[in-house]
């Protein structure tokens, strides 16, 4: 493939909206600085992205997107991201989740009732869950079901997606946890329940036969549901007038904001012709809305590495 035969969108740098700052490369702590394998989105929460091939990335993504039934061909995943419980806390929240799940086993005779579930949120929202647990302030503050974290069966996520609140990429978020039920009651519309109605219950559903909504009491939304994945997606335009109104979609051009156009144009000097070529065709597949911007980052970070972005944004915000 010749360099030149190349074409990377709008070339003019003034209007190029999804430039690369400093920010976009922010590391967790102990990564290598050349590395690039922390997402720019999570940073410093535990969270690691996936890429398509990888055998969990295709497994989450099948189970998301068959989760939305047809609307499934419509919907596009544009991350996934897997929480590696490297901190202190996070340790702790894995081990608290086992230890209860251990406890209902005994408790339930054997069968602990442990489920994959859906829980909308906004990047802020998933950062501070990460960071300090699950808050219920984060809640949809619907408040119909009582006190307690709502997350959707994994099979009937559909209302969770067009609730979720969209970020500046155009991006909604879903987390996919694993959640404790152990023995369930049916919790009214209109409970004002925070906490099981006795002894001899872990959880609360919406329907006792075919259960589309989990409840889980406050007091025990930070031991009985464990975060794992989180699930960046760009849902069909069909969908769009039910989300709820989120970050103004698009980048506003900032004057220290560097270009792709013009970062491919500096690369060019630094590495061989290949890796500028792939680097055009994923800020290509952007500009046609086949990837989101933070994929695009995430794969520039890969090809060039952390130290070498970081002195070129430098030296451009020094020039300008």
């Amino acid at each position: 493939m010749e360099h030149s035969s190349i074409q990377v969108g709008n070339t003019n740098e003034q209007n190029d909206s999804i430039g690369l700052e400093l920010e976009d490369l922010t590391l967790s702590d102990g990564e290598s600085g050349s590395s690039g394998a922390n997402s720019g989105q999570f940073p410093g929460f535990g969270l690691v992205p996936l890429f398509e091939g990888d055998n969990i990335y295709d497994l989450i993504k099948r189970r998301f997107l068959s989760g939305l039934g047809s609307l499934g061909n419509e919907t596009t995943v544009a991350m996934v991201h897997k929480n590696t419980y490297c901190s202190i806390m996070g340790q702790a929240r894995m081990q608290s989740f086992l230890t209860f799940t251990k406890a209902t086993e005994n408790k339930c005779c054997g069968d602990p009732n442990v489920k994959c579930a859906w829980f909308g949120a906004t990047v802020d929202e998933i950062c501070n869950t990460m960071k300090n647990g699950f808050d219920r302030q984060i809640n949809d503050n619907s408040g119909l079901y009582g006190c307690g974290i709502y997350l959707s069966a994994d099979d009937s996520l559909l209302q969770t997606v067009k609730n979720s609140r969209v970020d500046k990429d155009g991006l909604g978020h879903l987390l996919l946890c694993r959640v404790i039920l152990g023995t369930t009651e049916v919790v009214l519309p209109g409970s004002e329940q925070c906490h099981p109605s006795s002894e001899e219950f872990d959880s609360g559903i919406d329907n006792l036969s075919s259960p589309k909504t989990y409840i889980v009491q406050s007091n025990r939304m930070n031991t009985h549901i464990l975060p794992e994945f989180v699930v960046s997606f760009k849902a069909p335009s069909s969908l769009k007038g039910f989300f709820m109104k989120g970050e103004p979609a698009g980048i506003p051009t900032s004057p220290c904001r560097m270009s792709f156009p013009g970062l491919i144009t500096v690369l060019s000097k630094f590495l061989p012709h290949t890796a500028v070529d792939e680097i055009a065709k994923y800020h290509k597949d952007h500009a046609e809305n086949k990837i989101s911007r933070q994929e695009l980052i995430q794969r520039v970070r890969q090809i060039v590495g952390d130290e070498l972005l970081i002195a070129l944004i430098k030296s451009f915000r020094t020039k300008v």
